[in-house]
């Protein structure tokens, strides 16, 4: 399971021009599942991103998490988040997850992050989404969980 973690200042993804999920300051998550993922991974990734320590503290050091600064996180499906892209000119998507194990582990990662007091948005699982995002930094990340 990989998450990308992208540090904002504000977020949203939109559907046919509708809103449908948006937050202000906190993390836009773009979740990737591959097919040897599971429950336990998606809970672990979870918590692990609640608590990783990006965000600035006092004295502007990453000493800080989402649970700390009691900010908000949207997630987004990704696929092409699993692609192989090590040779070729066109990527593989042999490692990713079926439709149906990832959006059953997409609901579950993202009901984690609301069990560990995160505020979470979401997209809408295999639509055709419009992220925007300000991200504040830049601060990126890539989280994969074993």
């Amino acid at each position: 399971m990989i998450g990308l973690l992208q540090r904002v200042s504000q977020a949203k993804v939109e559907v046919e021009q509708q809103t449908i999920g948006e937050i202000g300051p906190g993390l836009l998550i773009l979740l990737g599942v591959e097919h040897a993922d599971n429950e336990d991974k998606a809970k672990k990734l979870a918590a692990r991103i609640a608590g990783y320590r990006i965000f600035s503290d006092a004295d502007g050091k990453m000493n800080e998490s989402l649970l700390d600064q009691k900010l908000s996180a949207l997630v987004v499906s990704q696929f092409t988040l699993a692609a192989d892209t090590r040779k070729g000119r066109r990527p593989s998507f042999s490692s990713a997850a079926t439709p149906e194990q990832a959006k059953q582990l997409y609901e579950v990662f993202c009901d984690a992050l609301k069990q560990q007091g995160i505020a979470v948005e979401t997209g809408q699982f295999a639509a055709d989404m419009q992220v925007s995002l300000v991200n504040d930094g830049p601060v990126t990340f890539e989280l994969r969980v074993d």
